[in-house]
């Protein structure tokens, strides 16, 4: 992937990783949400603990709900949150 993608964090998830935003250049055989959460997972202990329980985690891509089949392109920015519940 020749840009990086900015990575947001929010709630629980955040606290977990310990920031709010990062950018990450991931290898060029991360193509998928799915993919980028493996390479996240792998990245640190911090990391690891986020993605632990990887069904309780959504994800947008660009600002628009996406599910982990999602194909990300270079520059994409990509949120990782908890269920949203409402009311």
């Amino acid at each position: 992937m020749p840009a990086p993608l900015t990575v947001l964090y929010f709630a629980w998830l955040r606290e977990r990783v310990g920031v709010a935003e990062e950018t990450v250049s991931p290898p060029n055989s991360v193509a998928t949400v799915a993919d980028l959460i493996e390479y996240l997972a792998n990245l640190d202990q911090r990391h690891a603990a986020a993605f632990r329980d990887r069904k309780s985690v959504r994800c947008a891509v660009n600002q628009e709900f996406a599910d982990a089949s999602a194909i990300l392109r270079p520059g994409d920015e990509v949120g990782f949150f908890p269920p949203v519940t409402g009311g």
